[in-house]
């Protein structure tokens, strides 16, 4: 695959065996499916598990996991206020992530109608892994990509640097 074009300044981190470098993820961002299991724990309790996921890698951002709605617990996502969009997915709706008496407003969010290039992601649902109690893949334990705009996941084999930081916004 082809490293993008680096902003000045930007030296990635060398990948190691079994690791990727977000420096190489595609722009336009492509889809991979995954069959690592995701489990997101949220007040106390798991509200997604799942075996199937699909990923969002685009350059210099961790990977965002998107979650079949199906694996999501019965009254875990409670449809929010408000849209974006992106330029690449379409129309992103939001949802509150809700368990017990905790509630993470519009901590959660999916494209019910995405571009083509994204159908696969038309029934699922992503989160902010900062907003929950814990995001885990296979077991380990999701770091939050910095910054309250992007929603990546970072686990060990993924190596950056990552936007979303200070001084990155321009990337």
């Amino acid at each position: 695959m082809t490293r993008a074009r680096l902003p000045r300044g930007v030296v990635p981190l060398a990948a190691g065996p079994g690791q990727e470098s977000v420096w190489d993820y595609p722009r336009p961002p492509r889809l991979a499916y995954t069959a690592a299991r995701i489990r997101i724990l949220f007040g106390g309790a798991v509200v997604a598990d799942s075996p199937r996921a699909v990923r969002v890698l685009e350059t210099s951002h961790p990977p965002g996991y998107y979650i079949p709605i199906g694996a999501w617990r019965p009254g875990a996502l409670v449809r929010a206020g408000g849209a974006s969009e992106c330029e690449w997915k379409g129309a992103a709706r939001y949802f509150d992530v809700v368990a017990g008496n905790a509630i993470a407003p519009r901590a959660a969010w999916g494209y019910p109608h995405p571009t083509p290039a994204f159908a696969a992601i038309a029934d699922c649902v992503s989160v902010y892994p900062g907003l929950m109690d814990r995001c885990e893949v296979d077991g380990v334990v999701v770091v939050a990509q910095e910054g309250g705009f992007y929603g990546g996941w970072i686990t060990p084999d993924i190596v950056g640097p990552f936007k979303g930081g200070p001084d990155t916004w321009g990337w």
